[in-house]
C-alpha cells in the first residue's frame, strides 16, 4: 500500500512538472510570436527566469519587461509583455548607465556609485515621485548581480535624453545613472502597467551571470551546458550530412 501511495504521488508530480514545463514553453512561443523583432533566445531566458522565480517563492507576476542590452540604444530593445493575455504592451527606447557604454552597454555592475546598469531578474516596487517624476522602485532579486538595486536607486523613470531625435542627431540616446529610462511620453503608462509586483528581465551575454544566474539555471541545467548540448548536436548532424 504504501509503495503503490509513493508511486501515485510520483506519478502526480512528474504531471505537475510536464504541465508546468508546457506552460513554458507555450508562454515562450506567443511571446515570441508578439514581439517578432526580439530574440528568441532572450525571450526564453526571461520566461525560464519567471517560472524559476515562482519555483523560488516568487509571487506570479501578471507581466514581464525584457531589455536587450546586447542590442544598441538607438534600437528600441525594451519589451513589456502582459503575461495572461500573451500581449505586447510595449515596445521601447531605453537608456542604460552612463559607465555601461556609449552607443553599447559592455560593462554591468552592482556596486553603488557605478552609475552602471545591472543584469539579472528584478521584481518591481511602489510607483513614486521623485526628482525624476513618476517613477517605480525596484528590487534585484539576484545576489552579486543586481540585489544593492534599491539602495542604489535603480528605477524607471522618464527621461528627455531617451529620444530617437537624439538617438539619430548623436549616434545615441542618453544615459542614467544606471536606471532603465524611458520616454517621458508613455513612462506613466509603463509604469502602471510594471508596478506592484511585476518582473523586468535585464539581458547581456555575460558569461558570469549567465553561468551562475540561479533564475536561469534553476534545475540543475545550467545555460552552458545547454548551449554545449545545442553544439554538439549541430557538430553530430552536420557529420552525418557527409
Amino acid at each position: 500500500m504504501a509503495l503503490n501511495r509513493f508511486g501515485l504521488l510520483f506519478a502526480i508530480l512528474l504531471t505537475c512538472l510536464s504541465v508546468t514545463s508546457a506552460y513554458a514553453d507555450s508562454l515562450e512561443n506567443a511571446l515570441v510570436k508578439a514581439a517578432p523583432g526580439a530574440d528568441a533566445k532572450v525571450i526564453a531566458l526571461a520566461v525560464r527566469a519567471t517560472q524559476c522565480s515562482r519555483a523560488q517563492g516568487v509571487a506570479p507576476a501578471q507581466r514581464l519587461a525584457v531589455i536587450d542590452y546586447s542590442l544598441p540604444s538607438t534600437e528600441q530593445r525594451l519589451w513589456v509583455f502582459d503575461l495572461k493575455r500573451r500581449k505586447l504592451l510595449f515596445h521601447e527606447l531605453v537608456a542604460h548607465g552612463r559607465n555601461s557604454g556609449e552607443n553599447m552597454a559592455t560593462l554591468f555592475s552592482n556596486q553603488n556609485e557605478s552609475h552602471a546598469t545591472s543584469l539579472g531578474l528584478f521584481r518591481t516596487q511602489q510607483s513614486y515621485l521623485g526628482q525624476n517624476g513618476y517613477s517605480l522602485r525596484m528590487e534585484g532579486l539576484e545576489p552579486g548581480f543586481n540585489d544593492n538595486a534599491f539602495d542604489r536607486a535603480i528605477v524607471i523613470h522618464g527621461a528627455p535624453y531617451v529620444s530617437p531625435v537624439l538617438a539619430r542627431a548623436n549616434g545615441r540616446i542618453g544615459r542614467s545613472l544606471g536606471c532603465p529610462a524611458v520616454r517621458p511620453a508613455i513612462a506613466h503608462r509603463l509604469i502602471d502597467s510594471m508596478k506592484d509586483g511585476q518582473l523586468l528581465f535585464s539581458y547581456y551575454p555575460d558569461q558570469r551571470w549567465l553561468k551562475s544566474s540561479s533564475y536561469i539555471n534553476c534545475g540543475g541545467d545550467t545555460v552552458a551546458s545547454r548551449e554545449k548540448s545545442t553544439s554538439s548536436q549541430k557538430a553530430t548532424s552536420n557529420l552525418s550530412k557527409l
